[in-house]
């Protein structure tokens, strides 16, 4: 495994790829590696000829008072982990060369970025959809690969490689959960004993809501209000929000017909955990 950190070399392993008609499949995250990640680079192993991961974290999808200086970082652990998974090359930029500092271009994906977590966390998507278009241009993937519990991230990159004609092809794989339905996140890390027991209540709130569309319940506004309602027995969380939304528009829907999103963002203690889950009419 090579391990590279500036864009020119990166560019220079591309190109030679490339001539060798190798198949570039691309793994892009902010590190602190966990099995989600894993399930990515194993199938991008399964599909191509030459796996990419970065490492980096990202300082423009974090606002002012979020978690940028404490997002768990581990790069001994991490590369550990790629050289295990048998990833080609660890990219790991330097922020100063992602964003130099008269840097002023950004992407923004209008009408998709200020719904579900962007409400909370203004500016965030405009920094992810300029960090994920970078780096496209950089390894110049054929294929990239992203779980499905960053949803709207997903939602949002898909529409941006549309509508600006990158050529990749994005995949989308499944949730991995811990034993109790925790989707496995990077910031699980800042959970402790208790809260970690208590975090597996947005797994649970996810399974009332398909149980009661299996059940008939096709009003969201009560699936809504009894995932609440489960959610807040939990003394140390705090809801942002629970939604349930068309998957592509992201466009809440009140009456639940065919395939939806279930969505959710809730604090446990000092962590803001993500889930959601898509089911369609008959709660499968």
């Amino acid at each position: 495994m090579l391990v590279i950190r500036n864009i020119r070399t990166m560019r220079n392993c591309v190109r030679k790829v490339k001539g060798e008609k190798k198949i570039i499949g691309f793994i892009p995250t902010m590190g602190a590696l966990h099995q989600g990640h894993l399930s990515l680079i194993n199938r991008a192993r399964r599909d191509c000829e030459s796996v990419v991961i970065s490492i980096f974290v990202n300082p423009t999808q974090f606002g002012p008072r979020e978690d940028f200086k404490k997002y768990p970082r581990n790069f001994a652990a991490d590369k550990r982990i790629c050289q295990k998974a048998k990833v080609d090359f660890l990219f790991i930029p330097r922020v100063k060369e992602i964003y130099p500092p008269d840097y002023c271009s950004y992407v923004r994906v209008k009408g998709l970025e200020d719904k579900l977590c962007g409400t909370f966390r203004q500016g965030c998507f405009q920094g992810v959809a300029t960090i994920v278009s970078k780096l496209f241009n950089i390894v110049q993937p054929d294929i990239a690969y992203f779980g499905q519990k960053d949803f709207q991230q997903v939602v949002i990159i898909k529409r941006m490689v549309r509508d600006l004609n990158i050529p990749v092809k994005i995949k989308v794989l499944p949730i991995v959960r811990e034993k109790d339905g925790l989707a496995m996140s990077s910031r699980n890390k800042y959970l402790n004993k208790q809260q970690r027991k208590e975090a597996s209540i947005l797994f649970q709130s996810l399974q009332l809501a398909k149980e009661m569309l299996k059940k008939g319940e096709r009003s969201s506004v009560k699936v809504i209000a009894q995932i609440k309602k489960m959610i807040k027995k939990i003394p140390s969380a705090k809801i942002d929000y629970v939604s349930i939304v068309n998957p592509e528009s992201l466009e809440d829907v009140r009456l639940m017909s065919e395939k939806i999103l279930v969505a959710l963002a809730v604090w446990i203690g000092k962590a803001r955990l993500i889930d959601n889950m898509i089911i369609n009419e008959t709660g499968i």
